[in-house]
């Protein structure tokens, strides 16, 4: 069996304080395949964010393990991880302040490829820009002159600079419109299959991860409750907090949102709600 390109086992994360700190993750562990979309779903407080930025090297790692193609990359020193970077690159969820503003396009997507020593630099620029849909005189613009979407587009061209294994997807069509979003999520689709890359997808709407996930992972309060295939998930959610995400998913349909109301009024008389509040923050930073 081929091993994973990025393995979590039982991650902890947490926060200093005067009483023990907040732990904000808690046993963790997932794995990663090569060209595979594994998504991390719950809504705002569950740690999904956390856990991006635990691989990402940017949380800090309290317990547990993160290993990249069978290395543990948790405990690298600084300049070992300078080098693991370029194979696990990140979208961010806002495009508007992702990208440097005083920068040309072609700057943003050079910088990357610069620091790394990367030859012909004009040209992967010109095919980067070609992938992700835009023209090529579009490196000579700023990033202002440019849609949302394309923005993202320009975000996506940034991550796939260097070629990476693995990259990132935190909330990255959160704040487009739904018309915008289905074309992100489409592009991004059709350059795993080209590329092979493997995401690892954040979110909080069940909805738009079950349009690219292989596998779901469901998470509530640092946890996860549940794990498997997109379609099993989709259709047969097992546990009580994954048909709430489930009922809460925006539908365009009237009718079928009208059932969806009465499902969810009766799942609410059937199970109780889980404890305390869901969008409760229980860290210094968000922990999403």
């Amino acid at each position: 069996m081929a091993q994973p390109v990025l393995r979590v086992d039982d991650l902890v994360v947490r926060y200093g304080g005067r009483r023990g700190g907040t732990t904000v993750i808690d046993g963790v562990s997932f794995e990663l395949e090569a060209g595979e979309t594994l998504s991390l779903v719950g809504e705002s407080g569950s740690g999904k964010t956390t856990i991006g930025r635990a691989v990402l090297g940017l949380a800090p790692v309290s317990g547990g393990s993160i290993s990249f193609r069978g290395e543990t990359i948790s405990d690298l020193p600084r300049a070992r991880r300078r080098k693991v970077a370029r194979d696990i690159q990140v979208v961010f969820q806002d495009p508007y302040s992702s990208l440097n503003p005083s920068m040309t396009v072609e700057s943003i997507l050079v910088e990357p490829l610069t620091a790394t020593g990367t030859s012909r630099r004009r040209e992967r620029v010109r095919g980067l820009l070609d992938a992700v849909g835009l023209p090529a005189d579009a490196g000579d613009r700023y990033p202002r002159e440019f849609s949302g979407g394309q923005r993202q587009r320009i975000a996506i061209a940034r991550a796939l600079a260097l070629d990476p294994a693995v990259i990132i997807c935190d909330e990255p069509t959160s704040a487009l419109d739904v018309t915008t979003q289905a074309r992100v999520l489409a592009l991004l689709k059709d350059l795993q299959r080209e590329t092979g890359v493997a995401y690892l997808f954040i979110s909080h709407d069940l909805g738009v991860v079950n349009q690219v996930s292989d596998r779901i992972a469901v998470l509530h309060r640092g946890a996860i409750v549940e794990i498997g295939k997109a379609g099993d998930i989709s259709t047969a959610p097992r546990h009580p907090y994954t048909r709430r995400l489930q009922m809460a998913a925006p539908v365009a349909d009237p009718e079928k949102q009208r059932l969806r109301r009465a499902r969810r009024l009766r799942l609410a008389s059937e199970e109780p709600p889980p404890p305390g509040d869901l969008d409760e923050r229980t860290g210094p930073m968000d922990p999403r």
